[in-house]
């Protein structure tokens, strides 16, 4: 039997596609970035369209450069940029619209209106989420209500919505399969974490037809297969999770008190909860972890919007480096005591401080700040917005970590990984393989199609790469973070 397995990794910068073996090593991989729109303040979208091109190439080309047939990988993992909401036509699988990113905010104005009526209550009771233009649901609602016809045709059963899982499940099946898994539902607004099903009542609230909604299977599961005449062969599609709980399975956390941060275009904390549901007080989210034989595991998440993209500003916004790689040097250059502070609420602050109106900001510039002092304070805001979510993490009742697992491409950065362990004053620990949110889908397709036979088995697959242990002084790391939330406070909007 065939021991291959293909990811799609498909972000909200770029698609990528990686190939790995049974051991969860890379055998090849493909990427391939995309047009990011902001059509107004706040407002960010992508192409629909233009997502499935990117992703159907560096497929493509990942089989190309291992030199497989298609007839060699044994099932696909779905991992993509959750919350992302796309509504198409049942008949052409056309959007009818550009696809409304998770960073988007255009919908901050439902939101506050639907937590003044007093929603938000039960709402958080049914999603383990918040009312926020982060998730799915208004963003359904908004896309219905501002295309022609479109609430009509929904109604009437001739679209579909899905997020960028079930999107890409649908081309590669022609349409066979309008289906997403537990993680991805859980992020939507619409889908009971306890009962795991969607919710009548929040349906009606967040005015979403229930005829466009797909159907939820567990992570790993059968989803269809994708046509040969794609890849080559038939395939099946085999395991799909929202690309931060793939990175928690990735990252083998599966007892409970385990806990992992992702480092892409935003940061993203989970803690395993286990069987527990644990409601947070500290404006946190529970939401599934994963949901394997029928069985949920919830987490404890923490999301910060902006993290890496905060250094691909730095990058394309105001051209301060060509290239990510420079950072490093940058800031081994000016260390840690230079006085800037940046706030990269581009879109928004995230957890614990949900202020959609927030905006980003520069404090501490003098005559001597250079472009070096900026880029640093740019790395230097990933830890801060982590320490926020530990605090927040710790008064919900969590233990303090002992040992945080890291992955995503900003955590190539040993000064990056160095400072995080500095600031929240704990163990940091960075895989062999920090794709770990392809490597998680592979893990679920694998299980899926009896490469693996348990969770144990891709236990004893993860390998710690690099150990970063804590060197900074209480004194300092405490003088830091007061700087650090000084600054925030100074861009919110909201109490």
């Amino acid at each position: 039997m065939s021991q291959y397995l293909l990811s799609i990794d498909q972000g909200t910068t770029s698609s990528r596609a990686i190939i790995f073996d049974q051991r969860g090593a890379i055998v090849t991989s493909a990427q391939q970035e995309f047009t990011q729109f902001f059509p107004a303040d706040g407002w960010v979208e992508h192409d629909a369209e233009e997502i499935w091109e990117s992703t159907l190439a560096v497929c493509r080309q990942a089989l190309k450069n291992a030199q497989l047939p298609a007839s060699s990988i044994a099932g696909i993992g779905i991992t993509n940029q959750r919350e992302t909401t796309i509504i198409w036509e049942r008949d052409t699988g056309k959007p009818i619209h550009k696809a409304i990113v998770w960073q988007d905010r255009r919908t901050s104005a439902t939101c506050l209106a639907l937590k003044q009526q007093g929603h938000e209550q039960a709402v958080q009771s049914a999603t383990g989420l918040l009312i926020d233009p982060y998730f799915s649901a208004t963003k359904v609602a908004w896309i219905l209500d501002n295309v022609e016809g479109a609430r009509q045709r929904a109604e009437q059963g001739e679209l579909a919505f899905g997020t960028v899982d079930s999107f890409l499940l649908w081309r590669l099946t022609n349409g066979a399969s309008h289906k997403t898994d537990a993680t991805n539902a859980s992020r939507t607004l619409l889908f009971n974490i306890h009962s795991q099903g969607w919710d009548d009542e929040l349906l009606r609230l967040f005015r979403v037809p229930k005829a466009i909604l797909p159907e939820v299977e567990d992570s790993a599961a059968d989803f269809g297969s994708a046509d040969a005449q794609w890849l080559g062969a038939q395939i099946p599609v085999a395991g799909i999770a929202g690309d931060q709980q793939a990175a928690l399975i990735g990252q083998a956390c599966f007892k409970p008190g385990m806990i992992k941060s992702t480092y892409g275009t935003g940061c993203f904390m989970i803690l395993n909860t286990g069987s527990e549901a644990l409601a947070s007080t500290n404006r946190l989210l529970t939401t599934v972890a994963y949901r394997l034989n029928g069985e949920v595991t919830y987490g404890l998440e923490g999301s910060i919007f902006i993290a890496g993209a905060a250094i691909q500003w730095l990058r394309d916004g105001i051209a301060l480096i060509s290239h990510a790689r420079e950072t490093e040097a940058m800031a081994q250059e000016v260390g840690v005591e230079h006085g800037v502070y940046m706030v990269p609420a581009f879109t928004g602050l995230g957890a614990p401080y949900w202020d959609p109106e927030a905006r980003g900001a520069l404090f501490g510039l003098t005559r001597d700040t250079g472009i070096k002092d900026i880029v640093t304070a740019g790395l230097q805001s990933v830890a801060y917005q982590t320490k926020d979510l530990i605090h927040a993490m710790e008064a919900d009742g969590a233990g303090k970590p002992t040992t945080l697992r890291v992955d995503g491409g900003m955590v190539a950065n040993n000064w990056v990984v160095q400072f995080l362990s500095d600031v929240l004053n704990v163990n940091v620990d960075r895989p062999a393989i920090i794709e770990t949110t392809a490597l998680g889908v592979a893990y679920l397709a694998g299980l899926q199609v009896g490469v693996y036979q348990s969770l144990d088995d891709i236990s004893l697959l993860w390998h710690c790469e690099r150990h970063f242990s804590p060197e900074m002084s209480d004194d300092l790391r405490n003088d830091l973070y007061k700087g650090w939330l000084k600054a925030v406070e100074r861009v919110r909007t909201i109490d």
